[in-house]
């Protein structure tokens, strides 16, 4: 393995016994590039040619508040795969923030946790006080990454391959573009919502392959809300309006606080893809982080994701004092998200739902090739109890409801892991799943492939990272073919 490290970044961070600061969480501020990685395990497979992108939180400078996860600075960490060799590298993405509090030599803005009146400048967002930190998600599209942040920011391009921050995308509109952009590959369209504090509080958009704004138009809800994913179909976007928003009467004095809204139901719009009258549809009240896949079967649309039991969980018991209810609200198996099924009769306006599986997952993937088709497998994280942490992978049979598992040894921890089709390939399962691993007992990271169809047998390839990389959000697969040269 061959190493570039890069000058560091300007850093004024504290050691703290923050929990979320410490262990898999511990910030990373080292950027280098790392060539011809070294494998521990297997052989690196020569059939898959492309990309694989992380985004993750790595607070950078001294938190004004108390800090949460999701308010740290975004890095990106890419690995490369050709011809059976992978190269590293990673990079912090230089929003308008992040420039600003490096010139500052320090943190200008509070966090999810705390009062506005914290931040030294005027924030981003929904929420208005916020630093567009872009550090939630990240996909690839028009041949390069937009790095997004959840509570709707600018949107940030980035080369994928060599990870240069390009700045804000040209097309995002005034109330910014929030986390979970939908691509589909069939028509390299990306479908995007934003949402805000002021009517009509919710915003659908469209941008075409050759990243030009065709659609933007208004979904109009009561008040103010917390959508954090969408989905689509062949013809239709899928949004949503779910009882698990911000208080308003506690709004009003500039508290975000958020809770659920017993009596009030879920709600979903069906939209056109590129406009046009919106159908509303309720179901049973729940919060749902991210859906899973969309399809038209006949006269309905079928809509996969995850539905969450205790959407208000209590504080955590044995949560560090001071942590009880963040912890909570990052831990899985408080609030309990189940792979559940929701079916939206076009004709006459009725909804169905079905549990798909009892057991707890999140984060799910699938054959980016049937994206808004129908479709066949899902692959889902499984969650370390009481952390926001991954331990493993589970494979969900949708047609036979048969699921497998792959757990990692203790104190081992994955991201996110989307499915890469093998070359050639034309079976919806014939891939692998890609992820990367934080080893607590050895202080290392790793990059893991599992064969798609076999997860339980473990990893097919495992590869050395050059350093300890701190947990984090979403990730993405891009082929080579879809990036900008």
């Amino acid at each position: 393995m061959k190493l570039e490290r890069l000058p560091p970044v300007v850093s004024s961070l504290k050691a703290s016994n923050h929990p979320y600061l410490n262990g898999a969480w511990t910030p990373l501020l080292e950027e280098m590039n790392a060539f011809d990685l070294d494998v521990i395990e297997g052989r690196i497979p020569d059939d898959i040619d492309g990309v694989y992108l992380r985004n993750t939180e790595n607070q950078v400078h001294q938190p004004l508040g108390r800090y949460h996860p999701f308010d740290g600075d975004a890095m990106l960490h890419r690995i490369s795969f050709r011809d059976g060799r992978a190269d590293y590298r990673n990079r912090f993405v230089r929003t308008r923030c992040f420039q600003a509090e490096q010139e500052a030599g320090g943190s200008l803005w509070g966090g999810l946790a705390d009062p506005p009146a914290l931040s030294k400048r005027p924030g981003f967002g929904a929420h208005g006080s916020l630093k567009d930190n872009a550090s939630t998600d990240v996909v690839v599209h028009a041949g390069l990454a937009l790095a997004t942040f959840y509570q709707c920011g600018e949107g940030y391009r980035v080369d994928a391959s060599s990870l240069e921050t390009l700045g804000p995308d040209c097309w995002v509109p005034l109330d910014g573009i929030s986390a979970h952009p939908k691509l589909d590959p069939a028509t390299g369209e990306l479908m995007f919502f934003n949402y805000s504090k002021h009517a009509p509080h919710l915003h659908y958009g469209v941008v075409d392959r050759d990243n030009r704004l065709t659609t933007y138009m208004p979904i109009p809800l009561a008040g103010p809300r917390l959508p954090h994913d969408m989905a689509f179909t062949e013809h239709y976007a899928i949004l949503n309006d779910m009882p698990m928003f911000w208080d308003a009467e506690l709004l009003k004095r500039g508290v975000h606080a958020v809770r659920l809204h017993k009596g009030l139901p879920s709600r979903f719009a069906i939209v056109p893809r590129h406009g046009g009258a919106v159908r509303w549809f309720e179901a049973a009240p729940t919060y749902v982080l991210h859906w899973v896949n969309a399809y038209e079967q006949g006269d309905e649309i079928v809509l996969d994701g995850y539905f969450q039991e205790e959407p208000e969980p209590k504080p955590r018991a044995g949560a560090p004092p001071g942590y009880e209810h963040m912890m909570a609200y990052l831990d899985e198996y408080s609030f309990k998200p189940k792979l559940h099924r929701w079916r939206f009769n076009m004709r006459d306006g009725t909804t169905k739902e079905e549990r798909l599986d009892d057991a707890i997952l999140e984060f799910g993937s699938i054959d980016r090739r049937v994206a808004g088709r129908r479709y066949r497998y899902a692959y889902s994280t499984l969650a370390e109890p009481g952390w926001f942490l991954f331990n493993g992978f589970a494979r969900n049979d949708l047609e036979t409801g048969l699921r497998s598992e792959y757990r990692l040894a203790p104190g081992r921890f994955a991201s996110e892991a989307p499915f890469v089709p093998r070359a050639g390939s034309r079976e919806e399962d014939d891939g692998y799943l890609v992820s990367f691993v934080t080893d607590e007992n050895t202080g290392t990271s790793e990059c893991i492939l599992l064969d798609a169809r076999r997860i339980e047998d473990g990893p097919v390839a495992r590869i050395a990272l050059p350093h300890k990389i701190c947990s984090g959000t979403h990730a993405c697969w891009a082929e080579r073919r879809e990036l900008r040269s």
